[in-house]
């Protein structure tokens, strides 16, 4: 079998910024010549083993990370613009797209900077009369989307507040729960806890320093709202330096994002990542097992494990997401090579869409993408009752999967014959580059295709894919 070669251009240019080292003196460290090194970061020749060696001697640097990063995620990502309707030119080939992400990813981010711009921009003149005469009219990514990417391209990990939250965890007295050590770690900041009747599910006023807790949620929900107040409280300012290498666009941006990360320190302590991964490894990904050993929702152990990214350590490459029942991602993420679109819904195939109608199971799936990836694929609805009979109930569906090869760490893939072409089901990531010319559920014509049409002939759409 043939040995892939590596192309890591980006990420050797990244690693040389980070140790602010001149070409010259990172070829010296690893023992190639300069020009060399100015072809391998050009991607002109692939990373040879005498340099990934060096990289993890020389500088401890986790060589798997070399294939890990944003090229994927860019490639899709820019697929999905450039379907948008106002580019009336030819496409770009999917090699071309591939090569930008790979030579010049900060290009690739700043196009899809300059697309959510013109988006939001359009979206503002469908609303212009209520913008008409407004002084505070800008333009600029949407807060949400700004954050969403934030947490996109930072592969869903982020290391410092990650091990911060393990340490905590690690150290609360024994048998102590998660909760009784963060009503221990707030008190200790001269912070009240209090469990009321009210619906709202945490409310802290700073002035008399008190936190108030809803005692109808349930165990798992009063846990992460106090392990995530204990984060915007006792962390602040782990959570405002990692704000500011993000360097967000606007105080909304950096606020949402903030509380993001206080989420984020929470669902890690909750399930802190050594013992969690050690965990999910034991008990095959049940994510039953799992909610109930730490005390967590199957929602938030879906999302942790597909956070498990850390550098030398890493779990299998989950994609995680939520949808509400028009079918709008509400979350998303994905460590692995499928990627969901940035915008609009997920395809109406994929079996997450099918949760709704079978509360309370896990669904299967098969899975395979035009690329020809094939994935394995689990649903579950997560409703969320409102507490009483009068609250409406908030309805969603999660998705949680991952490529097809790691299935059998899985016990939900158990007495699956993974090996039959005709188990896996046709499925793609947006109409508009998916180019299935027979799917019986697509919305419109994909970008790459022309279009006949025949007035005399009605197929399985409307018209004909050249």
């Amino acid at each position: 079998m043939a040995v892939q070669k590596l192309y890591a251009g980006a990420k050797l240019r990244e690693l040389r910024g980070r140790l602010s080292l001149t070409q010259k003196d990172f070829a010296a460290k690893l023992g190639v010549s300069l020009p060399y090194l100015n072809q391998m970061e050009n991607n002109n020749r692939p990373v040879s083993t005498a340099v990934v060696l060096g990289l993890a001697q020389e500088f401890g640097f986790d060589v798997t990370e070399l294939q890990a990063g944003d090229e994927a995620r860019l490639v899709s990502d820019m697929r999905e613009a450039m379907a948008d309707p106002v580019l009336t030119g030819a496409a770009p080939v999917l090699a071309d797209l591939r090569l930008v992400a790979a030579n010049a990813p900060a290009i690739a981010r700043a196009f899809l900077d300059l697309h959510s711009a013109y988006r939001q921009t359009h979206e503002r003149l469908a609303s212009l009369d209520e913008a008409l005469g407004r002084e505070d009219v800008r333009l600029q990514p949407s807060p949400w989307e700004e954050v969403r990417d934030f947490f996109h391209y930072c592969d869903n990990y982020i290391d410092a507040v990650d091990r911060t939250a393990e340490r905590f965890a690690i150290q609360r007295k024994p048998d102590e729960t998660i909760a009784q050590a963060a009503i221990r770690a707030l008190t200790a900041h001269n912070i009240t806890v209090t469990f009321t009747d009210s619906k709202t599910l945490r409310h802290f006023d700073p002035a008399s320093r008190t936190l108030s807790m809803s005692r109808d949620s349930q165990p798992a929900t009063q846990s992460f709202q106090l392990l995530l107040q204990l984060a915007l409280i006792t962390q602040s300012d782990l959570l405002d330096a990692t704000l500011d290498l993000a360097r967000f666009q606007s105080p909304e941006a950096r606020s949402i994002a903030k509380v993001g990360l206080a989420n984020y320190f929470a669902g890690a302590t909750l399930m802190p990542y050594g013992a969690f991964l050690a965990a999910a490894q034991s008990d095959r990904h049940d994510l039953e097992l799992l909610a109930t050993r730490f005390g967590a929702s199957i929602e938030q152990v879906a999302h942790r494990l597909s956070t498990l990214q850390r550098p030398g350590a890493k779990g299998i490459p989950f994609f995680f997401v939520r949808v509400d029942q028009a079918g709008t991602i509400t979350k998303r993420h994905s460590a692995t090579t499928l990627q969901f679109a940035r915008f609009g819904g997920a395809c109406p195939l994929w079996n997450v869409h099918q949760a709704f109608a079978n509360p309370g199971q896990f669904l299967r799936q098969l899975a395979e993408t035009p690329d020809g990836a094939q994935y394995f694929c689990l649903a579950r609805d997560v409703s969320k009752s409102g507490g009483a009979y009068n609250v409406p109930t908030r309805r969603y569906a999660i998705g949680l999967g991952c490529e097809v090869r790691h299935a059998p760490a899985l016990v939900y893939a158990d007495h699956m014959d993974l090996s039959a072409p005709s188990a896996y089901a046709p499925i793609g990531i947006s109409c508009r580059i998916c180019e299935r010319r027979d799917c019986h559920q697509r919305s419109v014509p994909p970008l790459e295709r022309q279009l006949s049409v025949d007035p005399n002939t009605r197929g399985v759409l409307p018209y004909q894919l050249d």
